[in-house]
């Protein structure tokens, strides 16, 4: 199949094919007249490809041309969805295992590849990036036109094997190269501590395998002294998927919505209701935010506030609270497509507008060259959140 088939055939296709693979949660099947709207469209890419191919100034693969169209158009959804190659389709289908090296960040795409959040003890979070920060280049393969998908399976190696990330952070105008060294993941996903007031500091820093048990486990050990309240810390927490999120709102949530997941114009609505056994866990919780919080901690986090269970310091959170699904495309590519988002109590979308906080606490950039924090620096969030308690108290 030519180049120039294969993107009218994607153009005029894909709706189709998404219909059929995500069933009843992308609505009913698409009017004959919306079909007839897009044509328009399909004559000023061919227009634009005859253009490029006959006139340009040097001789063009028309094959990466339109590779290239093809990932403008899915660039146009969300930071989430993406046009996959062949062989990452092929990956996909067969849930082929990632290597055990990791850094230790989560992307999303903005322009170009954007840290979301870093793992505690990672080699990401030993070399200093940050949530905000921009990935231009993973081993000298630009970004820009890379998707999340991708860039996140780049960053996977043996561990032990190197890569090297070039990072902007802020108004800062050159780029900063980061080597890394990739590490296994850690298990240690969850820590407590007792804080001077009386609470508990609970660091969930992956909501991976196995995290959730840990937070329970964790809570019910503290005892008498858990009833005091949790403050539980989910800056840059963006790993895991929303039903590991909504397992954990379980523990504090005895009754009501945990969930509302809608697909195309609000429709086919799923709502995900706390069941009997629920909610074990009754003490005051406050949550410690960031624009680093996504997946699964967001999905927390917005459950726990849609059943005003908590309060939100520090900083809106990432908007990263959707799920995707594989539609096969012709010569073995395909999209991976967003097509249900979680919603807010209020019904906004979750994904892409997050989560604001109660109490707003800025979090300022650090510079690449400033000094590590002293080890009794005071923690602004935290101050934040210890107050909140007796806010809570006197309500």
């Amino acid at each position: 199949m030519t180049a120039r088939t294969r993107l009218i055939v994607f153009l005029v296709s894909t709706p189709l094919l998404a219909l059929v693979t995500v069933g009843g949660m992308m609505g009913g099947a698409r009017p004959a007249r919306a079909a007839q709207r897009a044509l328009p469209h399909l004559a000023v890419m061919e227009d634009a490809r005859y253009l490029i191919e006959n006139a340009y100034v040097e001789k063009v693969d028309v094959d990466k041309v339109m590779d290239g169209a093809m990932r403008g158009l899915v660039e146009g959804l969300d930071p989430s969805s993406a046009y996959l190659t062949p062989d990452e389709v092929t990956a996909m289908e067969t849930k082929a295992a990632l290597p055990a090296g990791d850094v230790g960040i989560v992307v999303t795409r903005q322009f170009y590849l954007r840290v979301v959040g870093v793992r505690d003890g990672s080699p990401a979070a030993k070399a200093g990036l940050q949530t905000g920060d921009f990935v231009r280049a993973i081993d000298n393969f630009a970004t820009r036109d890379m998707s999340a998908y991708t860039g996140q399976r780049l960053l996977r190696g043996a561990p032990g094997s190197k890569v090297t990330l070039l990072i902007i952070r802020g108004n800062a105008a050159d780029p900063h190269p980061i080597p890394l060294t990739r590490e296994p993941m850690a298990t240690d996903r969850v820590s407590t501590r007792t804080l001077p007031t009386g609470q508990t500091l609970v660091r969930i820093s992956s909501f991976g395998d196995g995290a959730v048990a840990a937070l329970k486990s964790q809570v019910e050990a503290l005892g008498e002294a858990g009833k005091a309240g949790l403050a539980i810390d989910l800056r840059g927490t963006a790993d895991g998927t929303p039903d590991d999120g909504i397992a954990a709102a379980r523990l504090f949530i005895k009754s009501g919505t945990l969930a509302v997941l809608a697909g195309r114009k609000g429709t086919e609505r799923k709502e995900i209701t706390a069941a009997p056994g629920d909610g074990a866990f009754a003490m005051p919780v406050i949550l410690m935010v960031s624009n680093g919080t996504a997946n699964a901690a967001e999905v927390f986090a917005a459950a726990l506030a849609r059943n005003k269970r908590t309060t939100l310091v520090g900083e809106p959170t990432a908007g990263l609270a959707a799920v995707q699904r594989l539609v096969k495309l012709p010569e073995g590519h395909g999209l991976w497509m967003t097509y249900a988002r979680y919603l807010k109590a209020d019904d906004q979308p979750l994904h892409e507008q997050g989560l604001m906080p109660d109490d707003p606490v800025d979090i300022p950039v650090t510079p690449f060259d400033a000094p590590a924090p002293a080890p009794n620096a005071v923690d602004p969030l935290l101050s934040h959140a210890v107050k909140a308690f007796e806010i809570w108290k006197g309500k």
